[in-house]
């Protein structure tokens, strides 16, 4: 007995001396010391050198994780459109997350009740967040009930929001990111809630983190080794990145949802829909019958006979609806469209990079000005200077743009513009072609089958509203594809 108590304290100390589990004198685990120098990472005597090892992305609230790989973006059946602007072709996705269903009424109502709490004077802000709802008025329907209902009325709370245009939603995006990061900080004592923001005063990520918004300390503030504390960094981790729309391509890799259909790196069976076969109708003995998704069956037959509703919804369906995919996503066929973050070109299979395609890159810094303060606007947001625009990358330059003459690989100041008529003279004839349009996918409770193939892709002005549009968040992963 004595002799195991004595193995007992003797493998105590070991471990204790070794640090082999836990933490050393209370700073860091074994390994956490320089490989460069041998200095110890976050200890005041070293020069509390920062390091954070076995990092892992939290979460986001709504968020499902989407791991990625490869995949034949683009068609996968006859391109009855005749556009040619979806040619199937290899690329690489990065893992990355993203909303399990669609935005709803409920989730946008969050962002404009607190748009008129914190800017009770500024009707114009909340005015540019609410959606079109006129867009449901048709000349020859009664669509009136829609117009006032459809967005405020509780009945339709978990219905997808619609009648948004890409830069509303885009803007709920950077909206969402703020309110989570703050929740993070409160949460975690860092941060005291301040229902008081308004005007300049008020949280974003950014001006949080570059000490532009003060707020008030919560009960458990960041503390460096010594005790003494400090603000957040972008360093620490603690904030999490950027909502934003997804991809064309993460978008389609997502909807499809091969995960379920692989044995080890063979892909077995290549999808038509987000589910496996090429049938609409749910074939199990539960629902047998009942349509997969929400969308037009055939001419004026919009839910199916009474008493026999194939997909039980007449406009859309509540974001829960219907069977989800292998990645746990709901209606990424039907229900309602999505925008996504890509500007539409139809040549985009030839042009883009084979490792996370896109094509609308604006690149922005931070302002400062000339004393070398942080720029904010009257709503505290930190300006910004856009140093580069990709969206037309290659895309009106003399190697893709066919100019009238005989020398057109001398013409100068080539741009998209030159790619496609542009003409605002009524009655002329006009490219709906620019900047500011954007790709949006996945079928609708307003279309046929056809649309609800991932692969097939639509267009719209950035500026313009559908009452089938709608649009659901991404976020990327940091780190590895599925952590070591």
């Amino acid at each position: 007995m004595k002799l195991k108590t004595l193995f007992i304290v003797f493998l105590a100390v070991l471990v204790s001396s070794c640090g082999m589990f836990g933490e050393k004198n209370g700073k860091g685990r074994k390994g956490d010391s320089s490989r460069t120098t041998g200095w110890e990472y976050n200890a005041e005597e070293t020069g509390n050198i920062p390091y954070i090892s076995g990092y892992e992305q939290e979460t986001g609230p709504g968020l499902t994780f989407v791991q990625g790989g490869t995949f034949s973006m683009g068609r996968v059946e006859q391109d009855v459109m005749y556009r040619w602007d979806n040619h199937p072709r290899r690329v690489t996705v990065a893992s990355f997350y993203m909303d399990e269903t669609e935005v709803s009424n409920q989730d946008y109502r969050e962002y404009t009740h607190w748009l008129g709490r914190v800017y009770p004077g500024d009707r114009a802000k909340l005015d540019a967040a609410l959606p079109d709802t006129a867009k449901w008025r048709k000349e020859l329907a009664y669509n009136e009930p829609y117009v006032n209902n459809y967005f405020r009325h509780p009945a339709y709370s978990d219905y997808p929001v619609v009648n948004i245009n890409w830069e509303q939603a885009t803007a709920y995006c950077a909206w969402r990111t703020d309110r989570v990061n703050e929740q993070i900080l409160v949460s975690r004592g860092i941060l005291a809630r301040d229902n008081t923001q308004t005007g300049q005063n008020v949280f974003t990520t950014d001006t949080y983190l570059v000490g532009l918004y003060q707020g008030t300390e919560g009960k458990k503030p960041q503390e460096n080794p010594d005790g003494t504390t400090r603000r957040v960094k972008f360093e620490d981790g603690i904030t999490l990145p950027t909502y934003r729309l997804p991809t064309e391509a993460e978008w389609e890799y997502a909807a499809y949802g091969l995960i379920g259909n692989t044995d080890g790196e063979l892909l077995t069976d290549r999808k038509i829909y987000p589910w496996n076969g090429a049938y609409l109708r749910q074939d199990a003995k539960k629902g047998k019958g009942r349509m997969k998704a929400n969308f037009i069956r055939g001419r004026g037959d919009m839910m199916g006979i009474a008493g026999a509703l194939n997909d039980n919804a007449d406009i859309a369906a509540p974001v829960f609806s219907y069977e989800p995919n292998d990645y746990g996503l709901y209606c990424m066929s039907g229900n309602v469209n999505e925008w996504v973050a890509d500007v539409y070109r139809s040549l985009s299979f030839n042009d883009v990079d084979e490792f996370n395609p896109f094509r609308g890159n604006v690149i922005t810094e931070r302002k400062r000005d000339a004393n070398g303060t942080w720029m904010v606007d009257k709503y505290g947001e930190i300006i910004k200077d856009t140093i580069a625009d990709e969206r037309n990358y290659l895309d009106g330059d003399p190697n893709s743009q066919a100019v009238e003459g005989d020398n057109w690989n001398a013409a100068q100041n080539n741009k998209t513009d030159g790619m496609y008529i542009q003409d605002n003279r009524p009655g002329a004839f006009s490219s709906l072609i620019s900047d500011e349009v954007r790709v949006y996918k996945g079928g609708s409770w307003a279309d046929r089958p056809y649309w609800l193939v991932p692969g097939t892709r639509r267009y719209l002005e950035q500026t313009k509203a559908q009452d089938d549009i709608g649009f659901r968040c991404a976020m990327t992963g940091v780190g590895s594809p599925e952590g070591f």
